[in-house]
Protein backbone atom coordinates (compact mmCIF):
# COMPACT_ATOMS: atom_id res chain seq x y z
CA UNK A 1 0.00 0.00 0.00
CA UNK A 2 1.33 3.43 -0.97
CA UNK A 3 2.16 5.55 2.06
CA UNK A 4 1.40 9.24 2.38
CA UNK A 5 4.32 11.65 2.13
CA UNK A 6 4.18 13.79 5.27
CA UNK A 7 7.26 15.93 4.70
CA UNK A 8 9.56 17.00 1.90
CA UNK A 9 12.75 19.01 2.16
CA UNK A 10 13.59 20.14 -1.37
CA UNK A 11 16.97 21.47 -2.61
CA UNK A 12 18.12 22.65 0.83
CA UNK A 13 21.26 24.80 0.78
CA UNK A 14 23.01 25.95 3.94
CA UNK A 15 26.30 27.87 3.92
CA UNK A 16 27.76 28.97 7.25
CA UNK A 17 29.33 32.39 7.78
CA UNK A 18 32.84 30.90 7.59
CA UNK A 19 32.14 29.68 4.06
CA UNK A 20 31.55 26.00 4.93
CA UNK A 21 28.86 24.49 2.68
CA UNK A 22 27.05 22.21 5.14
CA UNK A 23 24.13 21.29 2.85
CA UNK A 24 24.35 21.49 -0.93
CA UNK A 25 21.09 20.87 -2.82
CA UNK A 26 19.85 18.23 -0.34
CA UNK A 27 16.39 16.69 -0.59
CA UNK A 28 14.65 14.40 1.90
CA UNK A 29 11.23 12.78 1.78
CA UNK A 30 9.51 11.20 4.80
CA UNK A 31 6.47 8.93 4.66
CA UNK A 32 3.78 8.53 7.28
CA UNK A 33 4.43 5.57 9.59
CA UNK A 34 8.04 4.86 8.65
CA UNK A 35 11.33 4.74 10.55
CA UNK A 36 13.73 6.50 8.19
CA UNK A 37 17.50 6.32 8.70
CA UNK A 38 19.71 9.35 8.10
CA UNK A 39 23.31 8.23 7.57
CA UNK A 40 26.60 9.93 6.85
CA UNK A 41 30.07 10.68 8.15
CA UNK A 42 30.55 13.45 10.70
CA UNK A 43 30.58 16.65 8.69
CA UNK A 44 28.38 15.11 5.99
CA UNK A 45 25.57 17.56 6.81
CA UNK A 46 23.08 15.36 8.74
CA UNK A 47 22.97 17.56 11.83
CA UNK A 48 22.61 20.75 9.78
CA UNK A 49 19.74 19.26 7.78
CA UNK A 50 17.94 18.28 10.99
CA UNK A 51 18.64 21.71 12.53
CA UNK A 52 16.94 23.24 9.49
CA UNK A 53 13.97 20.91 9.93
CA UNK A 54 13.73 21.68 13.66
CA UNK A 55 14.06 25.43 13.18
CA UNK A 56 17.49 25.85 14.78
CA UNK A 57 19.01 26.95 11.44
CA UNK A 58 17.48 28.79 8.50
CA UNK A 59 18.21 27.45 5.00
CA UNK A 60 19.80 29.77 2.43
CA UNK A 61 17.85 28.07 -0.34
CA UNK A 62 15.20 25.39 -0.70
CA UNK A 63 11.79 24.75 0.79
CA UNK A 64 10.00 22.54 3.30
CA UNK A 65 6.63 21.02 2.43
CA UNK A 66 4.67 19.69 5.44
CA UNK A 67 1.50 17.69 4.81
CA UNK A 68 1.30 19.03 1.26
CA UNK A 69 1.74 22.73 2.10
CA UNK A 70 4.93 24.76 1.90
CA UNK A 71 5.95 26.09 5.30
CA UNK A 72 8.74 28.02 7.01
CA UNK A 73 10.02 26.68 10.33
CA UNK A 74 11.42 29.66 12.18
CA UNK A 75 12.35 28.19 15.58
CA UNK A 76 12.21 24.95 17.62
CA UNK A 77 9.00 26.24 19.22
CA UNK A 78 7.56 26.70 15.72
CA UNK A 79 8.65 23.15 14.79
CA UNK A 80 6.97 21.74 17.90
CA UNK A 81 3.73 23.61 17.07
CA UNK A 82 3.85 22.01 13.62
CA UNK A 83 4.22 18.50 15.05
CA UNK A 84 7.99 18.04 14.75
CA UNK A 85 9.93 16.89 17.83
CA UNK A 86 13.63 16.23 18.35
CA UNK A 87 15.38 14.08 20.96
CA UNK A 88 18.99 15.21 21.18
CA UNK A 89 21.93 12.88 21.79
CA UNK A 90 22.66 14.72 25.05
CA UNK A 91 19.45 14.71 27.06
CA UNK A 92 17.75 18.04 27.84
CA UNK A 93 16.24 17.02 31.18
CA UNK A 94 16.27 18.77 34.57
CA UNK A 95 17.74 16.16 36.97
CA UNK A 96 16.16 17.58 40.15
CA UNK A 97 12.62 17.46 38.72
CA UNK A 98 10.37 14.40 38.47
CA UNK A 99 9.59 12.57 35.24
CA UNK A 100 6.14 14.17 35.13
CA UNK A 101 7.54 17.66 35.72
CA UNK A 102 10.03 17.20 32.89
CA UNK A 103 7.37 15.93 30.50
CA UNK A 104 5.05 18.92 31.06
CA UNK A 105 7.81 21.53 31.52
CA UNK A 106 6.88 24.74 29.71
CA UNK A 107 3.36 23.57 28.85
CA UNK A 108 2.21 22.62 32.36
CA UNK A 109 -1.51 22.58 33.28
CA UNK A 110 -2.24 25.40 35.73
CA UNK A 111 -4.57 25.84 38.68
CA UNK A 112 -5.87 29.38 38.89
CA UNK A 113 -3.59 32.02 37.35
CA UNK A 114 -0.21 31.26 38.86
CA UNK A 115 0.12 27.70 40.14
CA UNK A 116 0.92 24.45 38.37
CA UNK A 117 -1.76 21.81 38.84
CA UNK A 118 0.59 19.04 40.04
CA UNK A 119 -2.13 16.41 40.37
CA UNK A 120 -3.30 16.97 36.81
CA UNK A 121 0.31 17.09 35.58
CA UNK A 122 0.94 13.63 37.03
CA UNK A 123 -2.32 12.33 35.53
CA UNK A 124 -1.46 13.71 32.08
CA UNK A 125 2.08 12.31 32.23
CA UNK A 126 0.71 8.90 33.23
CA UNK A 127 -1.86 9.08 30.42
CA UNK A 128 0.73 9.83 27.72
CA UNK A 129 3.00 7.05 29.03
CA UNK A 130 0.12 4.54 29.02
CA UNK A 131 -1.05 5.65 25.57
CA UNK A 132 2.33 4.78 24.05
CA UNK A 133 2.96 1.71 26.28
CA UNK A 134 5.92 3.27 28.12
CA UNK A 135 6.24 1.60 31.51
CA UNK A 136 7.62 4.41 33.64
CA UNK A 137 7.17 5.86 37.14
CA UNK A 138 6.28 9.48 36.44
CA UNK A 139 6.80 10.47 40.10
CA UNK A 140 10.50 9.42 40.15
CA UNK A 141 13.18 12.11 40.03
CA UNK A 142 15.13 12.12 36.77
CA UNK A 143 18.49 12.05 38.61
CA UNK A 144 17.50 8.69 40.13
CA UNK A 145 16.40 6.85 36.96
CA UNK A 146 18.57 4.78 34.55
CA UNK A 147 19.81 6.17 31.24
CA UNK A 148 17.38 4.03 29.25
CA UNK A 149 14.42 5.51 31.13
CA UNK A 150 15.73 9.05 30.56
CA UNK A 151 15.63 8.30 26.84
CA UNK A 152 11.94 7.37 27.19
CA UNK A 153 11.22 10.60 29.10
CA UNK A 154 12.72 12.64 26.24
CA UNK A 155 10.51 10.82 23.73
CA UNK A 156 7.42 11.31 25.92
CA UNK A 157 8.24 15.03 26.21
CA UNK A 158 8.08 15.33 22.43
CA UNK A 159 4.92 13.20 22.14
CA UNK A 160 3.18 15.20 24.89
CA UNK A 161 3.73 18.31 22.77
CA UNK A 162 2.01 16.63 19.82
CA UNK A 163 4.98 15.45 17.73
CA UNK A 164 4.00 13.33 14.73
CA UNK A 165 7.49 13.50 13.22
CA UNK A 166 10.20 12.53 15.69
CA UNK A 167 13.93 13.10 15.12
CA UNK A 168 16.13 10.77 17.20
CA UNK A 169 19.85 11.63 17.28
CA UNK A 170 21.98 8.59 18.20
CA UNK A 171 19.21 7.21 20.44
CA UNK A 172 21.02 3.98 21.40
CA UNK A 173 24.49 5.45 22.04
CA UNK A 174 24.34 4.84 25.80
CA UNK A 175 21.85 1.95 26.00
CA UNK A 176 22.42 -1.71 26.88
CA UNK A 177 21.20 -4.38 24.39
CA UNK A 178 18.14 -4.95 26.60
CA UNK A 179 17.33 -1.21 26.71
CA UNK A 180 17.84 -0.98 22.94
CA UNK A 181 15.39 -3.86 22.44
CA UNK A 182 12.82 -2.03 24.60
CA UNK A 183 13.31 1.20 22.66
CA UNK A 184 12.85 -0.58 19.33
CA UNK A 185 9.58 -2.17 20.51
CA UNK A 186 8.31 1.30 21.41
CA UNK A 187 9.48 2.81 18.10
CA UNK A 188 7.62 0.07 16.23
CA UNK A 189 4.47 0.95 18.18
CA UNK A 190 4.91 4.62 17.31
CA UNK A 191 5.29 3.64 13.65
CA UNK A 192 2.13 1.53 13.82
CA UNK A 193 0.28 4.54 15.28
CA UNK A 194 1.23 6.63 12.24
CA UNK A 195 4.23 8.49 13.64
CA UNK A 196 7.27 9.08 11.44
CA UNK A 197 10.72 8.65 12.97
CA UNK A 198 14.02 9.99 11.63
CA UNK A 199 16.67 7.67 13.08
CA UNK A 200 20.22 9.10 13.07
CA UNK A 201 22.79 6.46 13.96
CA UNK A 202 26.23 5.13 13.07
CA UNK A 203 25.28 1.59 14.16
CA UNK A 204 24.56 0.03 10.80
CA UNK A 205 23.29 -3.27 12.21
CA UNK A 206 20.60 -1.30 14.08
CA UNK A 207 19.66 0.54 10.88
CA UNK A 208 19.15 -2.85 9.20
CA UNK A 209 17.01 -3.99 12.09
CA UNK A 210 14.65 -1.06 12.63
CA UNK A 211 14.55 1.15 9.49
CA UNK A 212 12.70 0.65 6.21
CA UNK A 213 14.49 3.33 4.14
CA UNK A 214 17.76 5.23 4.49
CA UNK A 215 18.92 8.56 3.09
CA UNK A 216 22.72 8.63 2.92
CA UNK A 217 24.76 11.84 2.92
CA UNK A 218 28.36 12.48 1.95
CA UNK A 219 30.21 15.83 2.01
CA UNK A 220 27.04 17.90 2.35
CA UNK A 221 25.14 16.17 -0.45
CA UNK A 222 22.58 13.39 -0.59
CA UNK A 223 23.79 10.13 -2.12
CA UNK A 224 20.17 9.01 -2.49
CA UNK A 225 17.44 7.22 -0.57
CA UNK A 226 17.51 3.42 -0.51
CA UNK A 227 15.49 0.45 0.70
CA UNK A 228 17.39 -0.83 3.76
CA UNK A 229 16.33 -4.42 3.07
CA UNK A 230 18.08 -4.29 -0.32
CA UNK A 231 21.42 -2.98 1.08
CA UNK A 232 24.23 -4.57 3.08
CA UNK A 233 26.12 -2.74 5.80
CA UNK A 234 29.11 -2.72 3.43
CA UNK A 235 26.98 -0.94 0.81
CA UNK A 236 25.95 1.68 3.38
CA UNK A 237 29.53 2.24 4.52
CA UNK A 238 30.77 2.65 0.96
CA UNK A 239 28.14 5.29 0.16
CA UNK A 240 28.81 7.16 3.41
CA UNK A 241 32.60 7.22 3.18
CA UNK A 242 33.21 6.91 -0.55
CA UNK A 243 35.54 3.92 -0.10
CA UNK A 244 35.66 0.44 1.40
CA UNK A 245 35.53 0.48 5.22
CA UNK A 246 36.86 -2.28 7.45
CA UNK A 247 34.02 -3.08 9.88
CA UNK A 248 35.85 -6.00 11.51
CA UNK A 249 39.53 -6.18 12.41
CA UNK A 250 41.91 -9.09 12.39
CA UNK A 251 43.49 -8.94 15.83
CA UNK A 252 46.73 -10.67 16.78
CA UNK A 253 46.90 -12.49 20.13
CA UNK A 254 47.93 -10.13 22.92
CA UNK A 255 51.64 -10.14 23.76
CA UNK A 256 51.42 -8.93 27.36
CA UNK A 257 54.43 -7.20 28.85
CA UNK A 258 55.20 -5.61 32.22
CA UNK A 259 52.50 -3.96 34.33
CA UNK A 260 52.13 -0.27 33.40
CA UNK A 261 49.23 0.66 35.71
CA UNK A 262 48.27 -0.58 39.16
CA UNK A 263 45.08 0.47 40.93
CA UNK A 264 44.66 -0.68 44.53
CA UNK A 265 41.56 -0.37 46.72
CA UNK A 266 40.38 2.74 44.86
CA UNK A 267 37.41 4.41 46.53
CA UNK A 268 35.80 7.63 45.27
CA UNK A 269 32.86 9.67 46.54
CA UNK A 270 31.35 12.44 44.42
CA UNK A 271 30.74 16.01 45.61
CA UNK A 272 27.36 14.98 47.06
CA UNK A 273 28.99 12.23 49.13
CA UNK A 274 27.67 9.38 46.95
CA UNK A 275 29.99 6.35 46.61
CA UNK A 276 30.93 6.08 42.91
CA UNK A 277 33.98 3.75 42.93
CA UNK A 278 33.93 1.02 45.57
CA UNK A 279 37.33 -0.45 46.62
CA UNK A 280 38.40 -1.21 43.05
CA UNK A 281 41.71 -2.95 42.27
CA UNK A 282 43.19 -3.98 38.92
CA UNK A 283 46.36 -4.14 36.82
CA UNK A 284 46.94 -3.07 33.22
CA UNK A 285 49.80 -4.63 31.31
CA UNK A 286 51.63 -3.30 28.30
CA UNK A 287 50.47 -4.90 25.07
CA UNK A 288 46.85 -5.41 26.12
CA UNK A 289 43.53 -3.62 25.80
CA UNK A 290 41.45 -3.75 28.96
CA UNK A 291 37.88 -2.93 28.01
CA UNK A 292 35.47 -1.47 30.56
CA UNK A 293 31.76 -1.70 29.78
CA UNK A 294 28.84 -0.49 31.86
CA UNK A 295 25.73 1.66 31.86
CA UNK A 296 26.74 5.31 32.27
CA UNK A 297 26.88 6.49 35.85
CA UNK A 298 28.34 3.33 37.38
CA UNK A 299 31.73 4.83 38.20
CA UNK A 300 33.55 4.71 34.88
CA UNK A 301 33.98 8.48 34.59
CA UNK A 302 35.17 8.83 38.19
CA UNK A 303 37.68 6.01 37.69
CA UNK A 304 39.12 7.63 34.56
CA UNK A 305 39.30 11.08 36.20
CA UNK A 306 41.39 9.59 39.01
CA UNK A 307 43.74 7.63 36.72
CA UNK A 308 44.37 10.68 34.50
CA UNK A 309 44.93 13.09 37.42
CA UNK A 310 41.76 15.14 36.93
CA UNK A 311 40.54 14.14 40.39
CA UNK A 312 42.84 13.85 43.42
CA UNK A 313 40.05 13.29 45.97
CA UNK A 314 40.22 9.53 46.27
CA UNK A 315 41.25 6.84 48.70
CA UNK A 316 43.55 4.02 47.69
CA UNK A 317 46.59 3.99 45.42
CA UNK A 318 47.21 4.49 41.69
CA UNK A 319 50.65 3.64 40.32
CA UNK A 320 51.61 4.68 36.79
CA UNK A 321 54.88 3.06 35.69
CA UNK A 322 55.47 2.25 39.42
CA UNK A 323 54.98 5.93 40.37
CA UNK A 324 52.27 6.96 42.86
CA UNK A 325 50.41 9.73 41.00
CA UNK A 326 48.17 11.20 43.70
CA UNK A 327 50.42 14.21 44.31
CA UNK A 328 51.59 14.54 40.71
CA UNK A 329 50.39 17.33 38.42
CA UNK A 330 48.60 16.47 35.19
CA UNK A 331 51.74 17.44 33.26
CA UNK A 332 53.85 15.11 35.44
CA UNK A 333 51.34 12.32 34.85
CA UNK A 334 51.42 13.00 31.11
CA UNK A 335 55.21 12.85 31.22
CA UNK A 336 54.91 9.27 32.52
CA UNK A 337 53.90 8.42 28.92
CA UNK A 338 50.12 8.74 29.37
CA UNK A 339 47.70 9.81 26.63
CA UNK A 340 44.05 10.56 27.34
CA UNK A 341 41.08 10.70 24.97
CA UNK A 342 38.40 12.22 27.26
CA UNK A 343 34.72 11.35 27.37
CA UNK A 344 33.50 14.88 26.60
CA UNK A 345 35.47 16.25 23.67
CA UNK A 346 34.16 19.80 24.01
CA UNK A 347 34.39 20.11 27.79
CA UNK A 348 37.84 18.61 28.42
CA UNK A 349 39.20 17.43 25.07
CA UNK A 350 39.82 20.68 23.22
CA UNK A 351 39.66 24.46 23.31
CA UNK A 352 36.89 25.26 20.84
CA UNK A 353 37.87 28.90 20.38
CA UNK A 354 41.47 28.03 19.44
CA UNK A 355 42.49 26.81 16.01
CA UNK A 356 43.47 23.29 14.99
CA UNK A 357 47.22 23.92 15.20
CA UNK A 358 46.97 25.39 18.71
CA UNK A 359 44.96 22.39 19.87
CA UNK A 360 47.33 19.90 18.26
CA UNK A 361 50.33 21.35 20.10
CA UNK A 362 48.69 22.15 23.43
CA UNK A 363 50.39 19.15 25.08
CA UNK A 364 53.81 19.36 23.41
CA UNK A 365 54.68 22.98 22.67
CA UNK A 366 57.66 22.69 25.04
CA UNK A 367 59.37 20.01 22.96
CA UNK A 368 62.70 21.12 21.45
CA UNK A 369 61.38 20.03 18.06
CA UNK A 370 58.72 22.76 18.21
CA UNK A 371 60.11 25.37 20.61
CA UNK A 372 63.24 27.50 20.61
CA UNK A 373 64.79 29.42 23.49
CA UNK A 374 62.42 32.36 23.19
CA UNK A 375 59.93 31.62 20.40
CA UNK A 376 57.91 28.70 19.11
CA UNK A 377 59.12 27.15 15.86
CA UNK A 378 56.08 28.07 13.76
CA UNK A 379 57.34 26.56 10.52
CA UNK A 380 57.98 23.15 12.13
CA UNK A 381 54.59 23.23 13.86
CA UNK A 382 52.76 24.09 10.66
CA UNK A 383 54.54 21.34 8.73
CA UNK A 384 53.66 18.76 11.39
CA UNK A 385 50.08 20.01 11.67
CA UNK A 386 49.58 19.51 7.93
CA UNK A 387 50.99 15.97 8.22
CA UNK A 388 48.61 15.06 11.06
CA UNK A 389 45.61 16.63 9.30
CA UNK A 390 46.36 14.44 6.30
CA UNK A 391 47.16 11.29 8.31
CA UNK A 392 44.00 11.50 10.41
CA UNK A 393 41.80 12.74 7.52
CA UNK A 394 40.65 15.86 9.37
CA UNK A 395 38.19 17.73 7.15
CA UNK A 396 38.97 21.44 7.49
CA UNK A 397 39.81 24.52 5.44
CA UNK A 398 43.28 24.82 7.06
CA UNK A 399 45.07 24.37 10.37
CA UNK A 400 44.00 27.94 11.21
CA UNK A 401 40.31 26.95 11.35
CA UNK A 402 38.83 27.16 14.90
CA UNK A 403 38.24 23.67 16.27
CA UNK A 404 34.74 24.68 17.39
CA UNK A 405 33.75 25.11 13.74
CA UNK A 406 34.50 21.45 12.92
CA UNK A 407 32.01 18.57 13.06
CA UNK A 408 32.06 16.33 16.14
CA UNK A 409 33.94 13.56 14.36
CA UNK A 410 36.62 15.91 13.07
CA UNK A 411 37.06 17.46 16.53
CA UNK A 412 37.58 13.91 17.81
CA UNK A 413 40.22 13.29 15.14
CA UNK A 414 42.10 16.44 16.22
CA UNK A 415 42.13 15.14 19.81
CA UNK A 416 43.24 11.66 18.76
CA UNK A 417 45.98 13.07 16.50
CA UNK A 418 47.28 15.18 19.39
CA UNK A 419 47.26 12.31 21.89
CA UNK A 420 48.67 9.61 19.62
CA UNK A 421 51.46 11.84 18.28
CA UNK A 422 53.22 11.70 21.69
CA UNK A 423 53.95 7.94 21.17
CA UNK A 424 52.39 6.98 24.53
CA UNK A 425 53.04 3.89 26.64
CA UNK A 426 49.57 4.07 28.20
CA UNK A 427 46.36 5.21 26.50
CA UNK A 428 43.15 5.96 28.38
CA UNK A 429 40.46 6.01 25.70
CA UNK A 430 37.07 7.06 27.12
CA UNK A 431 34.29 6.75 24.50
CA UNK A 432 36.82 7.31 21.67
CA UNK A 433 34.31 6.81 18.84
CA UNK A 434 31.06 8.05 20.40
CA UNK A 435 28.86 9.86 17.90
CA UNK A 436 31.33 9.58 15.04
CA UNK A 437 30.97 7.86 11.69
CA UNK A 438 32.26 4.51 10.50
CA UNK A 439 35.20 6.01 8.62
CA UNK A 440 36.54 7.95 11.61
CA UNK A 441 35.80 5.01 13.92
CA UNK A 442 37.74 2.66 11.65
CA UNK A 443 40.78 4.96 11.79
CA UNK A 444 40.75 5.33 15.59
CA UNK A 445 40.21 1.62 16.26
CA UNK A 446 42.97 0.66 13.85
CA UNK A 447 45.38 3.05 15.61
CA UNK A 448 44.48 1.62 19.03
CA UNK A 449 45.33 -1.89 17.84
CA UNK A 450 48.61 -0.65 16.34
CA UNK A 451 49.64 0.90 19.68
CA UNK A 452 48.61 -2.25 21.53
CA UNK A 453 50.76 -4.37 19.21
CA UNK A 454 53.73 -2.07 19.93
CA UNK A 455 53.42 -2.77 23.66
CA UNK A 456 51.17 0.07 24.78
CA UNK A 457 48.73 -0.62 27.63
CA UNK A 458 45.22 0.62 26.82
CA UNK A 459 42.08 1.13 28.88
CA UNK A 460 39.06 1.33 26.58
CA UNK A 461 35.83 2.63 28.10
CA UNK A 462 32.98 2.45 25.61
CA UNK A 463 29.19 2.30 25.47
CA UNK A 464 29.55 0.67 22.03
CA UNK A 465 29.42 -3.01 22.93
CA UNK A 466 30.58 -4.09 19.49
CA UNK A 467 33.66 -1.91 19.99
CA UNK A 468 34.65 -3.24 23.41
CA UNK A 469 33.96 -6.83 22.40
CA UNK A 470 35.99 -6.65 19.19
CA UNK A 471 38.97 -4.60 20.46
CA UNK A 472 39.42 -5.71 24.08
CA UNK A 473 41.67 -8.55 25.19
CA UNK A 474 40.17 -8.60 28.69
CA UNK A 475 36.77 -7.08 29.42
CA UNK A 476 35.49 -5.85 32.79
CA UNK A 477 31.91 -4.74 33.49
CA UNK A 478 31.32 -1.95 36.01
CA UNK A 479 28.15 -1.89 38.09
CA UNK A 480 27.68 0.43 41.07
CA UNK A 481 31.38 1.21 41.30
CA UNK A 482 32.65 -2.35 41.25
CA UNK A 483 33.49 -4.98 38.65
CA UNK A 484 30.46 -7.24 38.33
CA UNK A 485 32.16 -9.48 35.79
CA UNK A 486 35.51 -10.05 34.06
CA UNK A 487 35.96 -11.91 30.79
CA UNK A 488 39.43 -13.07 29.75
CA UNK A 489 38.30 -13.68 26.16
CA UNK A 490 36.29 -10.57 25.36
CA UNK A 491 35.43 -11.54 21.80
CA UNK A 492 33.53 -14.65 22.92
CA UNK A 493 31.01 -12.90 25.18
CA UNK A 494 27.45 -12.62 23.78
CA UNK A 495 26.08 -9.05 23.92
CA UNK A 496 22.99 -10.25 25.78
CA UNK A 497 25.11 -11.76 28.57
CA UNK A 498 27.18 -8.58 28.77
CA UNK A 499 23.97 -6.57 29.09
CA UNK A 500 22.85 -8.70 32.04
CA UNK A 501 26.09 -7.89 33.91
CA UNK A 502 25.72 -4.20 32.98
CA UNK A 503 22.21 -4.10 34.46
CA UNK A 504 23.26 -5.97 37.62
CA UNK A 505 21.12 -9.01 36.73
CA UNK A 506 24.27 -11.15 36.87
CA UNK A 507 27.27 -10.68 39.16
CA UNK A 508 30.50 -12.58 39.86
CA UNK A 509 30.65 -12.42 43.66
CA UNK A 510 34.21 -13.82 43.69
CA UNK A 511 35.71 -10.62 42.24
CA UNK A 512 35.07 -8.31 45.21
CA UNK A 513 36.40 -5.37 43.19
CA UNK A 514 39.75 -6.95 42.23
CA UNK A 515 40.83 -8.39 38.86
CA UNK A 516 44.61 -8.45 39.16
CA UNK A 517 46.65 -11.61 39.34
Amino acid sequence: MEKNTVLKMEHIMKIYSNGVVANEDVSLELQEGEIHALLGENGAGKSTLMKVLFGIESPDQGKIILNGAETAIKSPQDAIKKGIGMVHQHFMLVPSLTVAENIILGVAPVKGRFFIDKKRAIEEAMAIAEKYHFQIDVTARVEEIPVGVKQKVEILKALYRGAKILILDEPTAVLTPQETDELFVQLEKLRENGHTVVFISHKLDEIKRICSRATIMQSGRSMGTYSVAEMSTDDMSRLMVGREVVLKFEKKPANRKETVLKVRDLTIYNSQGVLKVDHLSFDLKGGEILGIAGVEGNGQSELIDAVTGLNKSYQGKIFLMDTDIQKKSIKEIRDLSLAHIPEDRMKSGCAGNLNILENLFSNQYEKKEFSGRMFLKSREQQKKAKEWISEYRIKCSSFRQPVGMLSGGNIQKVIVAREFSTHPGIIIANQPTRGIDVGASELIRKRLLEFRDKGCGIILVSADLNEVLSLSDRLAVMYKGRFSGIFEEAGQVPEEVLGQYMLGLKKDERLKGAIYE
